[in-house]
């Protein structure tokens, strides 16, 4: 049985069925996945990872899910978690090296305290590093691919492999994570030794400007969309007079309009027509169509 053979490489207490995955996204919505399963080791990833291959069981992985808009029928298959069972950070020197789980803030937090300057961007982006790399996560200015070494990943084949930042092809909002079978395991990133009062007084002055200008209080998956080329998404969305646009319990934010939040109990169908609905008429009012940031995951 299937199940049997999740849990003797995991344990059953890592292996939750039926398991509403609004719980784990930061949109807070969507329905059950089969399973939701998480490892605590590469070699667990490889082997679940391998048996859902062997298998033929639909499989994906995720981190905090908080770049997701995961449907209101669930996924049927795997989803593998790297969060909480798969988040060690260590540094050495002015090397930090990061599990695929561990969350971009706390690792920010971590090289503020060893005084290393370079993270101070990604300290209130809400995502995983793993997450990261796929689409080379940035903010402020600041990118991924500023700062990474290495990253260890999981290959087609089920092979562990290095890859280098430029084995990476980092480009805006992407990485060849997105195109290739890859898997996210670890990330090295090189930072530079700063001052911490310097360190401290960027953090604190990026996490101002978040709260003043983006819907924190609100579930969300953060930028909804990518940045067209020569515009801003927000500003497309405004001037397409979609400020505060609802469809169901989904809502383009009065505070930020490059945000779709659940402002009142959405589901994930009121979601995908909103940013559907968004695209449309920005296009007929502007001429461009914006690509989603956020993944889909399930059938909409």
């Amino acid at each position: 049985m299937f199940y049997d053979q999740l849990a003797a490489i995991v344990g059953k207490e890592h292996i939750l069925a039926d398991e509403p995955m609004a719980a784990h996204t930061t949109f807070r919505v969507g329905g059950p996945a089969d399973y939701l399963v998480s490892p605590e080791s590469p070699e667990q990833v490889a082997a679940v990872v391998g048996l859902c291959r062997e298998q033929k069981v639909p499989f994906m992985v995720i981190g905090n899910g908080s770049n997701l808009l995961v449907s209101d029928a669930g996924y049927r298959g795997v989803l593998i978690k790297l969060l909480e069972n798969y988040q060690e950070v260590t540094i050495h020197d002015r090397i930090i090296y990061a599990q695929a789980g561990a969350l971009l803030s706390t690792i920010a937090r971590k090289a503020a305290r060893y005084t290393l300057t370079g993270m101070e961007f990604a300290a209130g982006i809400p995502g995983t590093i793993g997450g990261a790399m796929m689409m080379n996560a940035g903010a402020y200015g600041g990118e991924m691919k500023d700062i990474v070494s290495q990253v260890t990943v999981l290959d087609g084949e089920g092979r562990i492999c290095q890859y280098s930042n430029a084995d990476m092809q980092f480009g805006y909002r992407d990485s060849i994570v997105a195109h290739k079978d890859l898997t996210v395991l670890e990330v090295t990133l090189q930072l530079e030794v700063g001052e911490a009062e310097e360190i401290k007084a960027e953090m604190d002055r990026l996490a101002e400007q978040r709260t003043s200008k983006q819907p924190l209080e609100y579930p969300s998956a953060g930028s909804t969309f990518k940045r067209p080329e020569g515009y801003y998404a927000g500003a497309l969305i405004q001037e397409a007079g979609l400020r505060g646009y609802q469809i169901g319990g989904a809502k383009v934010s009065e505070k930020h309009c490059g945000f779709v939040i659940n402002s009142d109990h959405a589901t994930a169908a009121d979601v995908k027509a909103l940013i559907d609905h968004i695209r449309q008429t920005v296009y007929e009012n502007s001429g461009v169509m914006m690509t989603p940031e956020v993944r889909f995951v399930g059938e909409f």
